[in-house]
């Protein structure tokens, strides 16, 4: 029977075989104005035996939903399937740190760190490998390294030596860079993740991961490509002192490899040791990704790694917390694929670029034969004395963990979501504003009753994250304490809590500071008459009523539904039509509860 495509004049598509796959094409052609009226589209057989299918037509909208939920259906199903196959497979990583040093001198010679600065105008001669030039190791850059590995819990080794990793790469004018691969200057460190830090739920409530060593070695030049053709180097970064911090393969999650970094930068941060993490660039990550069968052995031919890993790969500089777990999940996919298909597993450096799926081959895994280490010969031992050690030691700041601990207890009443993020964000200086706040609102309010002083904590972390954190978003600015000095906030807070302002109102007048009108707080409300003068019953009354005979529906839904989440609407239709800046939103809220339900 000849099958065909019958469009009417009235608008109405009519075909006679509903596996025909044009179906869908033709439908999706068809405007939102012709879907939206009330012609429709049928699925019927053209020939006289067709007739039964006419009279009961399935509706596009319905049609396509059941697609959908059929194509969702397949894919959960194909999902479970392939977690199903994944969870045969044990997953484990290695992680290497690589976070520049809060220095002033590069780690081998006089010029300065800073690569902010017009390309090439911080360069020694060393930093060029210029013929007959030594490299001259600077004592102060020792200090934050030495910083890190305390907070990280090492053992500092009183004796530690440098070695010339070799390998050509335009970024390495000298054809080989100094390291501590032998004999690190700090071992044996240790460090705990916990669920708040974002751990996989598999690892329980926290977690150990050890530090095999940590070791000082010099940055490479930054490249910049112009063209497929043009490459560009800039030498400023040459020698900038680095710490490589390498855990032991002991992570067994994406999530977990993740918050391990994530961690590691906010104690490096706390300990006062590195300039910037990694959103600035200043500290990368390279991750070590091998997979293995559960409870196979692990002299099986397959495994090559150390103590019976699988094979490892090594994806190199990752320059975010996203971008480590993307690339470990997109990783060990890539591996059970090659093993599960009877191949074997290559090692091999890969990279990864932001937003892919897959992992890309860069060059086949250098051993240590290929880098060919040796003792470098211009520099002697690194001597480190004990009392410098136990200095440092007891002036260390104070970490993450403790001041998570500080912040969520009574003194300041945090929630662990509100504690981390002060904690973690704009290298502590946010946790010195949020501080400063708090210790200017407890001498404005401490002749108020001590519910309020006790929730001072809470309340200044609401308007230090949320609120002006929230300005700071819109505007796209990074942190500026300046912008909104932490006496002023205090200030704007202490005129809310004694309530001679509405929350709104305190919202609108931080905003205009925020904007930059330098006016005092109290001249603000005063000269723009945004002082709160309250409202009596009668005027809440009326203004509840005006609302309520507005909407007879909705208050049938409250009444009816119980839907007390709308309340908030007519609150917020009070408030709208109420004098600016008068309307308190809990005493509408009860006079609403009280007209709306218990005037039933």
């Amino acid at each position: 029977m000849l099958r065909q495509w019958v469009f009417r004049s009235t608008g109405a598509v009519r075909y006679h075989c509903s596996r025909c796959l044009r179906l869908r094409d033709q439908q999706l052609r068809i405007s939102a104005a012709q879907r939206s009226s009330r012609h429709s589209i049928r699925c019927v057989q053209t020939s006289s035996a067709a007739g039964a299918d006419s009279q009961n037509p399935v509706p596009l909208r319905k049609q396509l939903k059941e697609e959908a939920k059929a194509l969702k259906a397949r894919k959960r199903e194909k999902k479970e399937t392939e977690e199903a196959s994944r969870r045969g497979w044990e997953l484990t990583v290695g992680i290497e740190i690589h976070a520049q040093l809060n220095t002033q001198s590069k780690l081998f010679s006089r010029a300065a760190t800073s690569t902010s600065d017009i390309p090439n105008t911080n360069v020694a001669l060393f930093d060029l490998a210029f013929p007959g030039s030594q490299p001259e190791f600077q004592a102060e850059t020792l200090l934050p390294a030495l910083r890190a590995a305390l907070a990280l819990n090492c053992e500092i080794q009183p004796v530690s030596r440098f070695d010339r990793k070799h390998y050509f790469y335009q970024d390495q004018p000298a054809g080989y860079q100094i390291t501590q691969y032998y004999e690190p200057f700090a071992k044996n460190g240790f460090l705990y993740l916990y669920d708040h830090d974002g751990i996989a739920p598999e690892d329980g409530e926290s977690v150990r991961i050890d530090i095999k060593q940590i070791q000082l070695e010099q940055d490479t030049a930054k490249s910049q490509e112009h063209s497929p053709s043009t490459q560009l180097l800039d030498f400023n970064r040459v020698s900038h002192p680095l710490i490589e911090i390498i855990t032991l393969p002991q992570i067994h999650s994406p999530a977990t490899a993740a918050a391990c970094v994530r961690k590691i930068q906010a104690i490096l941060q706390s300990a006062c040791a590195v300039t910037t993490g990694m959103e600035l660039g200043g500290l990368r990550a390279d991750v070590n990704v091998s997979i293995r069968r559960r409870g196979e052995d692990p002299g099986s031919h397959q495994y090559h790694g150390i103590g019976g890993l699988g094979q490892r790969t090594e994806i190199k500089n990752l320059s975010s917390f996203k971008a480590v777990e993307d690339a470990i999940i997109a990783e060990k996919n890539r591996q059970i694929a090659v093993l599960e298909s009877g191949g074997v597993v290559e090692g091999e450096t890969r990279g990864w670029i932001i937003g892919s799926t897959e992992t890309r081959k860069l060059r086949g895994k250098e051993g240590e034969v290929d880098y060919r280490y040796m003792p470098d010969p211009d520099l002697g031992p690194l001597i480190v004395d004990e009392n410098l050690v136990k200095s440092l030691k007891e002036s260390l700041p104070s970490l993450p963990d403790k001041l998570a601990s500080m912040l969520t207890g009574p003194n300041y009443g945090l929630s662990i979501e509100d504690a981390k993020p002060l904690i973690e964000l704009d290298d502590g200086r946010r946790l010195e504003y949020y501080q400063d706040v708090v210790d200017s609102l407890s001498t404005l309010l401490q002749d108020l009753d001590k519910k309020t002083l006790n929730s001072i904590g809470r309340t200044a972390g609401n308007w230090v994250l949320h609120e002006l954190g929230a300005l700071l978003t819109k505007a796209d600015l990074p942190w500026d304490s300046e912008r909104v000095p932490a006496q002023t906030l205090a200030e704007l807070i202490d005129q809310l809590q004694r309530k001679h302002i509405t929350r709104s109102t305190a919202k609108l007048v931080l905003a205009m500071i925020f904007e930059g009108d330098k006016r005092p707080v109290k001249q603000i409300l005063e000269e723009e008459n945004l002082i709160l003068r309250p409202l009596s019953r009668e005027e809440y009354v009326a203004l509840a009523e005006a609302a309520i005979s507005k909407n007879p529906q909705m208050v049938a839904q409250i009444r009816e539904k119980n839907q007390l989440g709308k309340l908030g609407w007519f609150v917020g239709q009070m408030m709208r039509e109420g004098e600016k800046g008068r309307v308190e939103a809990q005493k509408a809220e009860e006079v609403l509860k009280e007209l709306i339900l218990q005037g039933q």
